[in-house]
């Protein structure tokens, strides 16, 4: 079975963060821990600017499973950037670390500081 390459890059990238969270499931805890510290070094913040909230999901695609949503203007923490599906001609997705890992178009959230670092 023959992949397009966009298939092969958000497969790549799915198992990229995949390995992140294996990695953080010991220092998971220390990262929700410091989710309230603005100047953690490894979360990056954005902002929500779905006016309807933002649907976030198992993985960087708009058919994966919706496991939660946020309301417009909601503060996010984000642990690290994608490509996925493209969302408006912007195929960048977020892996948000609010209460539970779940996957964010980058569309729909603004970041506030430093761009997120790639996963």
């Amino acid at each position: 079975m023959s992949l397009r390459p966009t298939a092969t890059l958000t497969r790549l990238g799915i198992a990229a963060a995949g390995g992140a969270l294996a990695a953080l499931t010991v220092t998971g805890p220390a990262i929700a821990a410091d989710g309230a510290n603005n100047d953690h070094p490894r979360l990056y913040k954005g902002r929500v600017t779905a006016k309807s909230g933002l649907l976030l999901r198992t993985a960087p695609t708009r058919g994966s499973a919706v496991i939660r949503s946020e309301p417009y203007g909601a503060i996010v923490h984000i642990f690290c950037k994608t490509t996925g599906d493209t969302v408006h001609h912007n195929n960048r997705w977020y892996l948000l670390t609010d209460g539970t890992w779940a996957w964010g178009a980058a569309h729909y959230i603004k970041t506030i500081g430093p761009s997120p670092r790639w996963c």
